[in-house]
């Protein structure tokens, strides 16, 4: 964190943060740190799973007021995605800090995409404080036209191998928001990063994701979401296991329960799943489809297997098809190809470390 670069960019500004528990300056909150140096905070806007982050996965968060610093907090995914034009009406500059994990369907880039437009509007600027990216590959089906949704909002593959301050600069570069719109972007950018490197999260992004281990294989297991198969919500292992009452044939177990903060009535709730356990498996950079090929292949309702949801996930009505018609995932992947080489080619325009 550059604070030396941030502070004197805000002196005389009326400032608000979209920011979450995520947002750390050592052991103390931005919005902490920020206040302590006297630096005018106006509002707070929260996204999914709150500002504090104890929110559970889609559950809808209110508007309220933060009782350590007394700011109001609009929330971001409540009944709105976007902040209005009274929202930024009394406010110069918005600071965007919250560490992502580099997957498209990861919605903290949905909320800044619909920041950066809003602030388009409006005339406010955005300053993005940049975070390592903890899955840091390239992989997986580009978002076709007509699958944008918050859970896919640019046409960028399942993992785009970037930061939060490169999407940023080629949201506006490639004119992604809504009519092209520009807003001004400033990127804080981080000192000693490179592309590849590990990088262990000092601090869980999300209620569901509370391991690495977890982290790591959420580009591969998120899929499972868009099917019948629970991914462990409701256990302490959340996508770190996977299961399904009719799996009957697999000799691991697990019971989801409703868990405040992390998952209200998830899938198959008090009900035995039968899968695998995953928090002993090494995993290489890229998206497994292994798991989802042998799940698909194991469970006896096929026809049932998938939701609407999942093609929404995938960003395509391919993968579907592609894994029903019994192709390998070799041969998926190959289909892939094409468009990652001209996404990676895009990519190097935007990078800011190499």
């Amino acid at each position: 964190m550059q604070l030396d670069l941030l502070v004197p960019k805000l002196e005389g500004k009326r400032v608000a943060l979209l920011v979450n528990h995520t947002s750390r300056v050592g052991s103390a909150h931005l919005a902490d740190t920020l206040a302590s140096l006297g630096v005018n905070l106006v509002k707070i806007f929260s996204p999914e799973h709150g500002f504090r982050g104890q929110a559970a996965d889609g559950e809808k968060v209110n508007n309220s007021v933060d009782k350590k610093t007394g700011l109001p907090i609009v929330s971001l995914y409540g009944n709105a995605k976007k902040p209005t034009a009274e929202q930024l009406k009394d406010v110069d500059v918005v600071i965007f800090d919250i560490q992502d994990v580099g997957v498209r369907f990861y919605t903290y880039i949905s909320s800044l995409y619909y920041m950066m437009e809003a602030c388009g509007e409006n005339n406010t600027t955005v300053i993005v404080l940049d975070r390592p990216n903890p899955n840091s590959f390239i992989d997986g089906p580009i978002l076709e036209p007509g699958f944008k949704s918050f859970v896919g909002i640019i046409p960028i593959p399942i993992a785009h191998g970037m930061t939060v301050g490169e999407l940023a600069t080629m949201m506006l570069g490639e004119k992604w928001l809504d009519g092209g719109i520009q807003c001004r972007l400033e990127v804080i950018p981080m000192k000693h990063y490179a592309h590849g490197q590990e990088y262990i999260l000092p601090v869980k992004p999300s209620p569901n994701l509370p391991t690495q281990h977890a982290v790591v294989l959420y580009p591969s297991l998120c899929l499972f979401e868009g099917t019948v198969v629970s991914v462990g919500r409701g256990t302490p292992m959340p996508f770190e296991v996977i299961g399904n009452p009719q799996l009957t044939g697999y000799p691991f177990t697990f019971t989801p329960v409703s868990t405040p903060g992390m998952s209200i009535h998830p899938p198959h709730e008090n009900k035995t799943c039968y899968g695998l356990d995953l928090r002993d498996t090494k995993t290489a950079p890229g998206i497994s489809l292994k798991y989802l090929l042998e799940f698909y292949s194991a469970y006896p309702e096929k026809d049932k297997f998938f939701t609407p949801y999942f093609n929404t996930l995938a960003g395509t009505d391919k993968l579907k098809g592609q894994i029903m018609s019994g192709m390998t995932e070799d041969e998926i992947k190959l289909t892939w190809q094409n468009g990652l080489d001209a996404f990676k080619a895009l990519r190097k325009k935007y990078l800011l470390y190499h």
